[in-house]
């Protein structure tokens, strides 16, 4: 175990171990949780769910031997909703022009991974702003979860209301709801994954949603190019993906993937101090951050929407792991997974919707830290958070809260907190609004 140096990283075997298989319980939810949304667009749910643990194998394999950080990394939450409701249901774009636009973005925020584009990035933001965007993703997905819920529901007179709460499908997402948070709310190890798991079997007891138990838990990967890997696998369409309506999708996918990917990578790394040595630090991050795009490609390869770094990396981070070993054995407790598509099959959606919330209360705890009593990034934060949601779009939140930025920096005639990088993402989100009206 010399080439992940665990001596030097103040580590050892065992614990690096203990890590990765924390960090895997943590996790492991993302296979069931990403196959049920994005099967939405149309693409097999068997294929995607050998998919999902396919490109987490490989991208938190990558990680661990070519930046020996112990970050795992799959699917992203978030994006995954966004490639799914916004983009193929919502402006009715084929996933295979989708997937095009996903491998697009994550090649230029590979290109830029080795040039300081990055530290450009997070000296030209404010961070404010970041975290404001994390907290807007937050309630766009939570949004989507609670209406896939049946929680709450359209009306024609005010929009949305809430839900039939007579239906035993919407009572028991609630109960499932209640069921994860009360897991996490104890810091039980595991606790999306144990929710699942627990209602899907009470699910499958009482027929809630016409559950059954699965025929057989264990079964071969589905490859197969009928309903498996092979239906979606290097399917992506590239040349559509190059149409000029596609540039805000683009820039969407790219924008939130470098934002999440620096917040949750740096998150991490401060964490168990991997980034903090003088000499290798900045080396690491910049190799991470490399992994993170050049898997996010091979996930559209494969056919998954974006794939970053995972928060819940976290955990394992906290339980002692230095080292890509930690990520190793996150993808080695992966491949396991592979031979359970019967039992993922088989978990009812009201089981795995939940998890989309209160995957949106996480990011949206970030509103905590961010400094209201700037007028500029108050307003700017208030329109990004709400606009996501209330249009469906994460473009149109990145659109709204940059050019109210810098609207409010103008006005108070601030040129001093006027800097390229707000001009340039101003621009391109009055260029999105163009795009818009000229369709």
């Amino acid at each position: 175990m010399d080439f992940f140096k665990l001596k030097e990283n103040n580590t050892n075997l065992r614990t690096e171990i203990i890590a990765g298989l924390t960090t895997f319980l943590a996790m492991v939810y993302i296979i069931p949780v990403n196959s049920s949304i994005v099967s939405n667009t149309g693409m097999p749910i068997e294929a995607l769910i050998t998919a999902t643990a396919l490109i987490t194998i490989i991208a938190s394999a990558f990680n661990a031997f070519f930046a020996n950080t112990p970050v795992a990394m799959s699917v992203g939450m978030g994006l995954n909703a966004y490639f799914t409701f916004s983009v193929c249901i919502g402006q009715k774009i084929a996933w295979q022009s989708a997937l095009g636009a996903v491998f697009i973005s994550s090649m230029i925020f590979l290109l830029l991974s080795f040039t300081h584009f990055r530290l450009w990035v997070i000296r030209n933001i404010p961070k404010d702003l970041r975290l404001a965007i994390c907290a807007g993703i937050g309630c766009f997905i939570a949004f989507l979860g609670l209406s896939q819920m049946g929680i709450i529901a359209p009306n024609k007179d005010t929009l949305v209301s809430i839900g039939n709460f007579k239906s035993s499908h919407v009572l028991f997402g609630i109960f499932s709801l209640i069921l994860i948070i009360f897991f996490w709310a104890i810091k039980l190890r595991g606790a999306f994954i144990l929710g699942v798991l627990i209602s899907s079997i009470i699910a499958w007891t009482f027929e809630i949603d016409n559950a059954s138990f699965p025929d057989k838990l264990i079964s071969l990967p589905n490859f197969s190019a009928e309903n498996g890997l092979g239906v979606i696998f290097l399917q992506l369409d590239i040349k559509s993906a190059l149409d000029i309506t596609m540039i805000p999708i683009i820039l969407t996918f790219f924008i939130t993937q470098l934002f999440d990917s620096i917040g949750t990578i740096t998150g991490v790394g401060e964490r168990g101090k991997i980034f903090d040595d003088p000499t290798n630090g900045e080396k690491k991050l910049g190799k991470t951050l490399m992994a993170d795009a050049t898997s996010s490609a091979l996930g559209a390869l494969t056919g998954t929407s974006t794939v970053t770094a995972f928060v819940e990396s976290t955990t394992g981070v906290e339980s002692g792991g230095r080292t890509g070993l930690t990520a190793l054995v996150v993808a080695i407790c992966f491949a396991f997974t592979l031979f359970l598509l019967p039992l993922f099959r088989a978990i009812p959606a009201n089981a795995i919707y939940p998890v989309l919330v209160m995957v949106g209360i996480l990011m949206f705890m970030e509103v905590k830290n961010i400094d209201f009593k700037d007028n500029a990034i108050a307003v700017a934060s208030f329109f990004t958070i709400i606009m996501m949601p209330f249009t469906y779009s994460i473009t149109t939140g990145f659109a709204f809260g940059f050019l109210s930025y810098l609207c409010v920096r103008i006005f108070k005639q601030e040129w001093d907190k006027i800097n390229l990088g707000i001009i340039v993402l101003s621009l391109i989100s009055l260029g999105n609004f163009l795009l818009i009206a000229l369709q």
